[in-house]
């Protein structure tokens, strides 16, 4: 099926979620592969949730040159540095600590700092980075991505800081740090991947033009939204 252009993103509808898995998997390895091309290095911001969770077990397995891969994070909760639900505990479970991308290349939010002093710290770590060549994202049930919450501060303007010191997340915990949309717009591309059926109202709401936290994500290249086909449909009557 063609991409639909609605909201400001390109939408690409895929089977099911293994279908979605292994689309993303692949449109990740072969970005990491244009970059390394073009400048022997790639650069990706990495997602939470599950619909993540399991491209990330899927890399795993992938043939890549892990050495030239450079890890960020679109967002962090202020919790313990090993607690089971922080981003980076969850990525590195499911993939970075399977494959041999050095250490000293993936590059976690200090959360557990809370939000003002681990949000600063990140500004400075993202000072020299640059563009960003993939965006990865995710969506919540409320049509929140990163950690940036409907009715919240985005940081939309171009001029925002890069990093956002949250204290009242509308879901726990409140206090979380966050790229601010400005910042994760500045990337080369970005993916945002959207499974399962909690996730209907959010597409719904989306798709009929409000205005949710991913449509304030406007990379170069563009926004590319992998959907679920039967998300696209109304809901099977029961």
């Amino acid at each position: 099926m063609e991409p639909a252009m609605i909201g400001g993103a390109r939408w690409i509808s895929v089977a099911d979620a293994l279908a979605l898995t292994q689309a993303a998997c692949q449109r990740i390895l072969d970005a990491a592969a244009r970059a390394i091309a073009r400048r022997s290095r790639f650069t990706i911001v990495l997602a939470g949730g599950n619909t993540p969770r399991s491209v990330y077990q899927m890399l795993r397995t992938a043939d890549a040159e892990w050495s030239r891969w450079h890890v960020y994070f679109g967002d962090e909760r202020c919790l313990p540095a090993n607690d089971v639900e922080r981003n980076s505990r969850m990525a590195g479970d499911a993939w970075l600590d399977h494959v041999p991308i050095p250490k000293d290349h993936i590059h976690a939010i200090a959360a557990e700092l809370g939000p003002d002093s681990a949000a600063f710290a990140y500004a400075n770590a993202l000072r020299e980075v640059g563009d960003f060549d993939l965006v990865l994202l995710g969506i919540g049930e409320d049509g929140h991505t990163a950690s940036l919450f409907p009715g919240h501060d985005w940081g939309n303007p171009p001029d925002a800081d890069d990093t956002l010191a949250i204290f009242d997340a509308p879901k726990p915990p409140r206090q979380r740090v966050s790229l601010s949309a400005a910042r994760l717009s500045r990337a080369c591309e970005a993916l945002l991947l959207i499974a399962g059926e909690s996730k209907r109202s959010a597409v719904e709401r989306w798709r009929a033009g409000e205005k949710l936290p991913p449509g304030a994500i406007r990379p170069a290249g563009g926004l590319d939204v992998l959907v679920e086909s039967a998300l696209l449909l109304p809901p099977a009557q029961t």
